[in-house]
């Protein structure tokens, strides 16, 4: 007998739906201005449809509940609301094709049941293997907290007793390298100052990569304690040399080294790299308004945004109670969004959505305890040797405003033992670059520049003689 054609193609075309599975882990990576992020998609059958979680294994975040999960017509969508970010693709020979968008903004992104690594970028400063020095994978507890954290210790020799140094990651999730768009700077340091005679331990933040822990709970000051459990690790080091112990903060860093150095009489002296001076909510707003001019923002609008944004650090500066905070916050946004053309939410995001993303965001531990932290105080106490370096052309953390603050805090204290240093032509990162916009950082080959290694390296000598 014969099938009729029409009848033939839709038989096919049935079976060919069915045998599209879209359960399983879904592997993706999104690439924007230099970045590679990898996402995974978990995806399960329910009685009702679907359900998923989200990874973000660049990011350490992992079981992110997505909100809304279809497959129809092998058109697979996603939704995480927490996160304003949609994703539509369509299934075609186990592997889906589509498009991710967050906050308005849409990159193309494909899925696939393979596992899928970064492109490695081969920045030309970054040291070869093997190493004229001897690397050592280790790991230590911070017993406050009771999470192991790890790290790379690297030492001149395999045997001998040297003067070493902790490196002190910036703000947010980083591994020992510090890694950031393609760069790992304090891969860059370590290799430097450990051909050079010094020991050097990096290790990954808590929650992140190899550390056990939770980021996202954590605080400036939880950090501290990790760098502390680092300096105690050191000490029972027969290779290190206990009396000459330094720390190396780079950003956040830069206001964890001081608290430490300034309750510890271990720590032989501080290297701040675009360390903070000045008080987090003063500070952000300085960012805000650097990195708005540097990227053409029109200045009637960025005038109004930096008020608003003014008024919001001050509701969390005064703040004593995270309920009334969150309500304080949600009364003082919504109107702000109706009102000003400068805050406006972008398209494809309800009201609510926005401005509970802009709450939650203000009402995280972190930033609370970022806002309302003032270095001051504790540079007062420090009594060490400090050198504090700064890029001229940094818009995180200009340098003018925290350099002199530092210096006035140390002096105000009577530490005479204290270099200040403004680095022409150097950004954040401590990179040649043109304007010091972050938009910058991923396009610049440098990662380090060699001058301001040679300025850390040759203090730290001089300091351990």
């Amino acid at each position: 007998m014969k099938i009729p054609l029409i009848i033939l193609i839709t038989v096919l075309t049935t079976l060919n739906i069915f045998s599209q599975d879209v359960t399983g882990e879904w592997n993706g990576m999104l690439k924007f201005q230099g970045v590679q992020l990898r996402l995974v998609f978990n995806i399960s059958k329910t009685d009702s449809g679907y359900s998923a979680t989200m990874d973000s294994p660049d990011q350490g975040a992992k079981g992110i509940p997505v909100t809304s999960v279809s497959f129809e017509d092998a058109v697979l969508k996603l939704a995480v609301s927490s996160a304003h970010i949609e994703y539509e693709g369509i299934f075609k020979e186990n592997l889906i094709v589509g498009n991710f968008k967050q906050a308005g903004q849409s990159f193309p992104m494909n899925l696939s049941k393979e596992k899928i690594e970064k492109q490695k970028t081969a920045r030309y400063q970054e040291p070869k293997q093997p190493y004229p020095y001897y690397s050592e994978e280790i790991k230590f507890e911070n017993e406050k907290d009771n999470i192991l954290l790890a790290g790379t210790l690297t030492l001149p020799k395999k045997e001998g007793n040297f003067p070493a140094v902790i490196l002190i990651t910036g703000s947010g999730a980083q591994n020992r390298d510090e890694e950031l768009l393609g760069h790992k700077p304090f891969l860059i340091l370590s290799d430097h100052l450990t051909k050079n005679g010094i020991a050097v331990l990096r290790f990954d933040d808590r929650g992140t990569a190899g550390s056990e822990g939770d980021f996202k709970k954590a605080t400036t000051a939880d950090f501290a304690t990790d760098v502390e459990a680092a300096v105690n690790y050191l000490q029972k080091r027969k290779e290190i040399n206990k009396k000459k112990i330094g720390l190396i903060g780079h950003s956040e860093g830069g206001m964890i080294a001081p608290m430490i150095a300034q309750r510890s009489g271990d720590i032989s002296f501080i290297v701040l790299l675009a360390g903070t001076g000045i008080p987090g909510g003063r500070l952000l707003q300085l960012q805000q308004e650097l990195i708005g001019k540097v990227s053409g923002v029109n200045e009637a609008d960025l005038q109004k945004t930096l008020t608003l944004s003014k008024g919001a650090y001050d509701i969390v500066s005064k703040s004593t109670s995270s309920e009334n905070l969150t309500t304080d916050l949600t009364n003082y946004i919504r109107p702000a969004i109706k009102d000003n053309s400068a805050f406006q939410k972008p398209p494809g995001i309800s009201e609510d959505d926005f401005v509970k993303l802009q709450v939650d965001q203000l009402t995280s531990p972190w930033m609370q305890y970022f806002i309302k932290y003032d270095p001051a105080p504790a540079l007062e106490k420090v009594k060490c040797p400090v050198l504090a370096l700064n890029g001229a052309k940094d818009l995180q953390v200009p340098a003018t405003v925290n350099l002199e603050a530092i210096k006035k805090a140390l002096e105000k204290g009577g530490n005479k033992k204290v270099t200040i240093k403004e680095l022409p032509n150097l950004n954040h990162l401590f990179q040649e670059c043109e304007t010091g916009s972050p938009a910058e950082y991923a396009k610049i080959e440098q990662t380090f520049s060699p001058i301001a290694l040679e300025e850390i390296m040759k203090w730290i000598l001089n300091q351990v003689k």
